[in-house]
């Protein structure tokens, strides 16, 4: 049993997305080795809590260090403004605070936030160095930026920029590159921006799930739903106007059986309901803010189909929406176009604006339409998700990649 040290930025075991998946990954490396985790000090709380109400054997394999920054270096951080560049800086005080420590350990695995284009310097510990998952998220084609301000296209284009320069110009990045015994890569695009050989990485998504558990009860009404933060990223504009296109192509006395549930909050909010009254559909969209996952799992399980036609190439939801059996329709991306496959949702191709709506309407309806094609794809997400996104098999490979670089 080998001694791992992870640094993951984000971990919280009570929330989803980047946090949840901090503590999934250290957990599944849990299960076959030790695990020194180096993660924030205002993830203390919430990690104790947790492992006191929830006991597990497998805490005693589990060790968490506290470190951050001094208050001069971070005082200027604000929630989640500025969040990058303070990992960048946190990141690059890991190295010295771990030495200072004495910790012992056989491998260094840079856990999170997993993207392609912010350095680690895990490589300084001179350990075997395992990266990611690492994800890449592509420009947003110009055309679905276009139900957004021109700041909104002019911030998109900047941080472009920025990832454009590290991946060009930034030697921390190149030394990250060439120091990884193993790189993790999150979708397909990855390696190809990091210019990766074939023998270096292998393909690991950084999605999964907990078991939302699976309802294959009998539906009466029709229920799209989407979750996420209320940025262009995620492409609620076209969630809204592919419904709007398919809700009012129904005769009025079947219009009430159909709703889309957006859950989620952010600054595009009033204009995402600005759009649901313009189309007229108001009474058909309900906007909810962020809820407790025990009451995200009861309106998963309440609906028929995840609507995510996210810019994105990653998509935690996607794969809780596969654990409750829902079938997914998205944008034919590297994110989660490459989560799903044909048989449990629908994948649109990139294409003009509008007709990517009519797309996306068009799969709509096809579902809506054909209830015995519907449960055939529930059935085949629930499948999708047991083969590909339950955390153990994130483990799995886990095990196996410590296993090879430690021979």
């Amino acid at each position: 049993m080998k001694t791992i040290l992870a640094s993951a930025y984000a971990v919280n075991p009570c929330k989803g997305s980047e946090d949840g998946m901090g503590w999934n990954f250290i957990y599944q490396i849990a299960r076959f080795h030790r695990v020194i985790a180096v993660t924030r000090e205002n993830n203390r709380e919430a990690i104790e809590k947790f492992m006191r109400e929830n006991p597990d054997e497998l805490y005693t394999r589990m060790r968490f260090v506290y470190f951050d920054l001094p208050y001069y270096q971070r005082f200027w951080k604000k929630g989640s403004r500025g969040a990058m560049l303070y990992f960048w800086l946190w990141e690059k005080g890991v190295p010295g605070f771990v030495k200072k420590q004495n910790l012992q350990f056989d491998i260094v695995h840079n856990v999170n936030f997993h993207n392609d284009w912010t350095p680690s310097y895990l490589w300084k510990l001179e350990k075997p160095f395992v990266w990611g998952p690492v994800g890449h998220h592509p420009l947003i084609p110009a055309q679905y930026l276009k139900a957004y301000s021109k700041q909104q296209l002019i911030k998109e284009y900047a941080t472009w920029l920025v990832k454009l320069l590290f991946w060009k110009f930034s030697p921390a990045l190149k030394k990250t590159r060439s120091h990884a015994s193993h790189v993790l890569c999150m979708n397909s695009e990855a390696p190809a921006a990091l210019r990766l050989q074939a023998e270096q990485f292998s393909f690991m998504p950084s999605v999964a799930s907990e078991d939302f558990g699976f309802n294959r009860s009998f539906k009466k009404n029709f229920t799209l739903i989407s979750v996420g933060r209320f940025v262009p990223l995620k492409g609620f504009d076209l969630s809204i106007l592919s419904f709007a296109a398919f809700v009012n192509s129904l005769p009025p006395e079947t219009r009430n059986n159909c709703r889309l549930v957006l859950v989620g909050s952010g600054p595009e909010e009033s204009l995402l309901k600005r759009m649901t009254i313009e189309n007229h559909i108001e009474n058909h969209v309900v906007f909810i803010d962020w809820v407790k996952r025990s009451q995200l799992l009861k309106l998963y399980q309440e609906a028929s189909v995840f609507l995510f036609p996210s810019h994105e190439g990653a998509g935690m939801v996607v794969s809780e929406a596969l654990s409750s059996g829902l079938p997914v329709i998205c944008l034919n991306n590297s994110g989660p176009g490459e989560f799903i496959s044909s048989d449990c949702g629908i994948a649109v191709k990139h294409q003009n604006y509008e007709q990517t709506v009519s797309a996306l309407t068009e799969a709509i309806t096809q579902l809506y339409s054909s209830p015995r094609q519907l449960a055939q794809m529930s059935a085949n997400a629930r499948a999708r998700y047991e083969s590909h996104f339950n955390w153990n098999r994130r483990g799995d490979t886990l095990k196996t990649i410590y296993e090879s670089i430690s021979q």
